[in-house]
């Protein structure tokens, strides 16, 4: 087999992706190893925690999510956490061993003193020296800029999936609309976390579409966090076949190739997938996941039995990079999770 084109791209093909797919598994997964080898340790994983910091009563009508005000799953609202809560969670977090932490609040887009809120929530974030992530729907330019001056490190604000199957997830948001936000983060500064959801019912062709959407962005995305599906009661996701897992590795695999820089999550649905299937995962080259009990409001691996697989499978866990992290710590031996439903991103 020849060697893989690991340079940076942004004129992938739908095609050309859709041929990595077709790959024998064996043969994608030597070269997504051969890409990933190229720029980073093979065996270093990166960990996040994720906190919903403003949960339920969401306007917008994503099929996925059981934070929709349109669908009935149980959920209630509950209003922004408390700056204390916030850092004790961060706290927790950081003596578990994670290097970044994210925090979502269920908007569509957030109001100027929201942001007043958030920011400082941040600045405790960013006391316990971690790394800095928000998910806080759509922002503006001059909302992008606040935040990378408040000292924010990353803004997640994901794709989803691929532009033509996009319209039969959502109806409140158009795909453009999200390139938008993405577009305000790039100018601000900020790095940018993007990725999408498989296992929704889109075909391959679809999940080569969204990589073909990440990839030909003008750059490429820090964080691609890649969710399985959670089939939470009452979405109208609920009942959707389950994504196969090899299908699941590929589209791994065909992230690390055609992403070859950026950390690639395994984010939501961590819960249902066996340590097999995440061992694979890594070899396919994902090199970030999210721990803790929960992420948002989907359940999660607990945080010993993510130690318990890295440790069989020689994995260690990446410093923070932050700039901004106002101090350095070693993560604690004791382990802990952070307090409160923190789900996908």
């Amino acid at each position: 087999m020849s060697q893989p084109e690991i340079s940076i791209r942004h004129d992938w093909r739908r095609d050309e992706i859709e041929a990595l797919f077709d790959l024998p598994f064996a043969d994608l997964l030597y070269r997504a190893q051969q890409v990933h080898r190229a720029h980073f340790d093979p065996n270093e994983v990166q960990v996040s925690t994720l906190l919903s910091i403003k949960t339920g009563r969401c306007p917008e009508d994503c099929k996925y999510c059981p934070q929709s005000v349109r669908w009935n799953t149980g959920l209630e609202e509950e209003s922004l956490l408390p700056v204390e809560v916030v850092r004790e969670a961060a706290r927790k977090a950081r003596e578990a061993g994670a290097q970044r932490f994210c925090m979502g609040a269920a908007w569509r887009r957030p109001k100027d003193r929201q942001l007043d809120q958030v920011i400082e929530l941040l600045e405790v974030v960013r006391e316990e020296g971690l790394e800095t992530c928000l998910t806080l729907g759509m922002l503006s330019t001059e909302q992008a800029a606040r935040l990378k001056d408040a000292g924010l490190d990353y803004y997640n604000h994901n794709l989803d999936t691929s532009p033509e199957y996009y319209e039969d997830i959502i109806s409140t948001r158009t795909y453009q609309d999200r390139l938008e936000t993405l577009e305000a983060v790039r100018r601000s500064g900020m790095k940018v976390c993007c990725g999408g959801i498989i296992g929704m019912g889109e075909s391959r062709q679809d999940r080569a579409g969204l990589i073909e959407a990440l990839a030909n962005l003008p750059e490429h995305p820090q964080s691609v966090p890649i969710n399985q599906l959670v089939q939470v009661p009452g979405t109208p996701l609920e009942g959707t076949k389950a994504i196969d897992p090899i299908e699941f590795v590929r589209t791994i695999a065909v992230a690390r190739i055609v992403l070859p820089t950026s950390r690639v999550r395994l984010s939501a649905g961590r819960e249902a997938m066996s340590d097999e299937m995440q061992a694979l995962c890594f070899l396919a080259g994902a090199n970030s996941i999210f721990h803790g009990e929960k992420l948002l409001t989907t359940g999660n691996p607990e945080v010993e039995q993510d130690r318990r697989l890295f440790e069989s499978l020689g994995i260690n866990t990446a410093e923070p990079s932050c700039s901004s992290a106002r101090r350095e710590t070693e993560p604690s031996v004791e382990l802990a999770t952070a307090a409160r439903p923190a789900a996908r991103a």
